[in-house]
């Protein structure tokens, strides 16, 4: 009986821890319930944020390329002397702008200048030996004006004149037969030397039209001392100092013309096909803010087997010289402007993981929205899926969550 009574109280003891026991995991369980019951409702409250709102628009965006190229002057040159020399004078230095016609250096002219003197006397002394004065225009002169000519005509006439003589003289037999054969002889010498002068007239008139030549190529060259500027530029490399002696043809310094500018892109392929000369281009270069506007100016015949990318050539205006031959740039090429899209602002979109996303708000709270986009044009993106035209966005949403409680401001 004592043990019996022994297990009864033993029972009674464990009911009871059982029982308290199986009353605390209760309460903790619903303690647990009321918990998660809380998580599941958003976890701590999260504060309301203040929104502003923007509307998703039917618009017409560009259909454009986006590539980068080299900014290149569009005439480069090297300018050189054509004579040799020592400079006396250099007109310019690197940035220097230039005119067409603008001199760039000068050779020092005394020996060229000697030249032209001495071309100039050996010119008086032909125009001399043909009976033209020293000073005035040159002109063609006959033969038959020379002194020379005029001298050996008069002698052949003379020799004519007696051999006629003698051969009336002979026919009446009043002189011998050597006498008229010595007019005869005479006759044929002065016939000669009157071609003679003929020749040595003509040969005169040569050697006037090559004095006429060497004084012309000594002023070229004391002309040619003087390099100047083929077009308008600037300088943009100076390669000659004063006194420096340069040989025939040695650049002096190196010109540029820098509006317009060429601005040099390779188009991807499977774009090149909707590319054609005229079509607007819209440059940027780093550092500068600007949106410089260009055309299409020249297209390549085929396309690159290394790369497979179409060249092409802009033309870019540059008349205040702010864009610099040399730069990188990138370029849109506006293939079409009359796309029908929707547009949000660029500062709507947020991407996470590759993901893009918008905002919207929906009973005052913000809902996540994924989104494709398109093209970027003016602080605009297209939409090709995820939101319509009339849909509201929260305009720089920053980290805000979908749930999140939201109030519409402005």
């Amino acid at each position: 009986m004592k043990k019996f009574g022994v297990f009864l109280m033993v029972g009674a003891m464990a009911s009871g821890l059982l029982a308290g026991c199986g009353g605390d995991d209760a309460a903790a369980s619903g303690k647990g319930r009321a918990g998660g019951q809380g998580q599941g409702q958003g976890g701590p409250e999260l504060p309301t944020r203040d929104v502003r709102l923007a509307m998703a628009e039917e618009g017409r965006l560009s259909r454009t390329v986006e590539v980068s190229g080299t900014l290149a002057a569009d005439e480069q040159a090297e300018l050189g002397i054509k004579v040799a020399g020592r400079i006396q004078e250099m007109f310019v230095d690197i940035g220097s702008p230039v005119r067409r016609g603008q001199a760039i250096a000068r050779l020092i002219p005394t020996d060229l200048q000697l030249r032209v003197e001495q071309a100039e006397t050996a010119l008086a002394q032909a125009r001399t030996r043909l009976g033209i004065p020293p000073q005035g225009p040159d002109r063609l002169v006959p033969p038959e004006e020379t002194a020379v000519v005029k001298q050996a005509a008069a002698n052949l006439k003379n020799a004519q004149l007696t051999r006629d003589r003698m051969a009336r003289l002979f026919e009446q037999k009043l002189i011998p037969q050597s006498d008229l054969d010595e007019a005869d002889a005479g006759f044929g010498v002065a016939d000669a030397r009157y071609q003679e002068a003929v020749e040595e007239a003509r040969t005169r008139q040569g050697l006037l039209d090559q004095r006429r030549s060497e004084l012309s190529i000594a002023q070229r060259a004391l002309a040619d001392s003087t390099v100047t500027a083929p077009f308008d530029g600037m300088i943009r490399e100076r390669l000659v100092s004063v006194g420096d002696y340069v040989a025939v043809g040695a650049p002096v310094a190196v010109l540029v013309r820098v509006h317009p500018l060429r601005l040099r892109l390779e188009v991807p392929e499977r774009d090149a096909a909707g590319v054609t000369v005229g079509l607007p281009v819209q440059v940027t270069v780093e550092g500068d803010p600007t949106v410089y506007k260009g055309n299409v100016a020249r297209i390549s015949p085929s396309v690159s087997e290394t790369n497979r990318t179409l060249l092409v050539e802009a033309e870019v205006p540059n008349q205040d010289a702010r864009l610099r031959p040399g730069s990188f740039a990138k370029a849109e090429i506006v293939l079409s402007s009359a796309d029908p899209a929707v547009l949000v602002p660029a500062s709507t979109i947020v991407t996470f993981a590759g993901i893009e996303k918008v905002i919207g708000v929906e009973d005052g709270k913000a809902v996540e929205k994924k989104v494709r986009t398109g093209r970027r044009s003016d602080g605009k993106v297209e939409i090709t899926d995820g939101v319509k035209a009339g849909e509201a966005v929260v305009l720089a949403p920053g980290n805000l969550v979908s749930g999140q409680p939201v109030k519409v401001v402005g």
